[in-house]
């Protein structure tokens, strides 16, 4: 069983802050033993922005940081949001809206702009960018690796974590290494969506038993740094996407009762304060100063 002095972080999901569950999702995750979560902007097309200027994602921004204001209310920790822009978003741009490449590269470059604002004023905790996970043409590859190096430029100068979405990959290696040149560590990239294991970023691992098991396994064998997450995605229109927000919760109990709190450990308190600078267990009800 999970106890009150343990930690519970989802580290990637997302909610919507008027179409959908919402706070309902949070008060799950919370009921289930949940403590502490990471909320992600949703698409900035999802929430009715269609962005011309990177001035455009602001109401998306500030609507996140409302609900996870009334998120934190229900929780025994707290959440965080981490805002950006979404990579799919290039190709909405350049296919259906039909800008260039070029012209869609400085759209989301400003949209990471106005994000890393709410950063630097200590609004939200981290950056999100990435590339597209599908085939994309070179030129559309080019601008996206442009705006995912823009967020490491931001990252480094505010040492905040930059959440990547990206293909599926157990090596970003280069990835890494470009951040790395722009004066953000390896760790503090995260690559959202990982499986069990992976090289470069520190992995986000989806919440699935199996890929877990590895994750757990490397972080034992290797001191191999891993964060959990569920990806929720709160869209009235995809009901069973993508995992549930009871998900973490409940793999943490089983982690325990597998005599893997060394894991748990890892992913929810050493992790996190590695990569986010932030202290789960201060922050729960009952910690000292609280």
């Amino acid at each position: 069983m999970i106890d009150d002095e343990t930690p519970v972080l989802d580290n990637h999901l997302h909610l919507d802050p008027d179409a959908h569950r919402g706070l309902d999702a949070v008060r799950d995750f919370a009921r289930v033993g949940g403590t502490h979560l990471l909320v992600v902007n949703k698409p900035s097309w999802h929430l009715g922005v269609e962005a011309d200027t990177g001035e455009d994602f602001r109401p998306v921004f500030e609507r996140t940081i409302e609900i996870v204001a009334d998120a934190s209310a229900e929780l025994p920790g707290r959440a965080w949001p981490v805002l950006g822009v979404h990579p799919g978003l290039i190709s909405r741009l350049v296919d259906d809206r039909g800008y260039s490449p070029d012209e869609a590269r400085e759209i989301m470059q400003g949209g990471i702009d106005v994000a890393a604002e709410f950063v630097e004023r200590g609004e939200a905790l981290a950056l999100k960018s990435g590339r597209p996970h599908y085939d994309v043409s070179e030129a559309v590859w080019e601008a996206s690796n442009a705006v995912m190096c823009h967020a490491f430029d931001h990252g480094g100068s505010l040492d905040c974590a930059v959440q990547l979405h990206t293909e599926a990959s157990e090596d970003l290696t280069e990835v890494a290494e470009w951040a790395e040149d722009r004066g953000l560590p390896a760790h503090k990239v995260v690559k959202h969506y990982a499986a069990g294991r992976l090289e470069g970023p520190t992995p986000s691992v989806m919440s699935d038993k199996d890929r877990l098991e590895r994750a757990a396994d490397r972080a034992v064998e290797h001191d191999a740094p891993f964060l959990m997450e569920t990806d929720y995605v709160d869209d009235p229109d995809r009901p069973g996407a993508v995992l549930g927000p009871k998900t973490v919760p409940r793999r943490v109990r089983w982690l325990l009762e597998n005599d893997r709190a060394d894991a748990v450990r890892t992913a929810h308190v050493e992790t996190p304060e590695l990569v986010y600078g932030i202290d789960t267990e201060g922050t729960l009800e009952g910690a000292p100063g609280q």
